[in-house]
């Protein structure tokens, strides 16, 4: 995705805090035709950095055609909210304040122990807390080797890392507070969420 320069960050801490708390995006593909996938991801660091790993239903037409090397996109979409062009103290155009990820990178196809382990983790995940969690710990094998069978597990290896901040960094000091006052007002946690981001800037 293109980013301005001023929206542009390196920061890897907030790419993973972004990936952690939207890991439901979108698995983008062009291998034979344009497909998108919304699925769950999680993020797994290692000595030389990290890579993706998620899994879609095998009914699926990416789970198809998908094999080791393929390149595909990952789209996150943190925290956003609209800016409305009447809290300036000037004529001007109204846009979007937004955190996104996108990586583009390599596929590697996971094997039964691999996909295991992902969907260990990723229950847990978002098991841990529940009243009364279900891990998989707690299912038995047998039934989640059942289940997995209907799953395509893939790792992704990243080439290429985007991260936009976009946070009216190119506005004035008055405009800038306004925005913030206006956000934190509302009742849509998003806005409220990009209020708090802006304050510590």
């Amino acid at each position: 995705m293109y980013i301005p320069n001023i929206y542009k960050s390196e920061d890897q801490e907030l790419m993973k805090n972004i990936i952690s708390e939207n890991g439901f995006a979108l698995l983008i593909s062009d291998k034979d035709k344009l497909s998108a996938t919304h699925s769950m991801f999680l993020l797994n660091e290692t000595e030389d950095g990290f890579f993706l790993e998620t899994h879609i239903s095998k009914a699926n037409f990416q789970a198809k055609v998908l094999k080791d090397g393929d390149e595909v996109l990952c789209d996150f979409l943190g925290a956003h909210s609209y800016i409305s062009s009447s809290w300036y103290n000037h004529k001007n155009v109204s846009t979007y304040n937004y955190e996104a990820v996108q990586i583009r990178g390599k596929v590697k196809l996971m094997n039964d122990d691999e996909l295991y382990e992902h969907l260990r983790k990723l229950t847990f995940k978002y098991e841990k807390s529940q009243k009364c969690p279900m891990l998989v710990e707690n299912m038995g094998a047998d039934f989640v080797k059942k289940e997995m069978k209907g799953a395509f597990g893939i790792n992704i290896h990243p080439t290429e890392i985007f991260i936009a901040n976009k946070l009216s960094q190119n506005r004035k000091e008055e405009d800038f507070k306004n925005i913030i006052k206006e956000l934190e007002q509302s009742s849509d946690e998003n806005s409220k969420n990009i209020a708090e981001k802006m304050r510590t800037l």
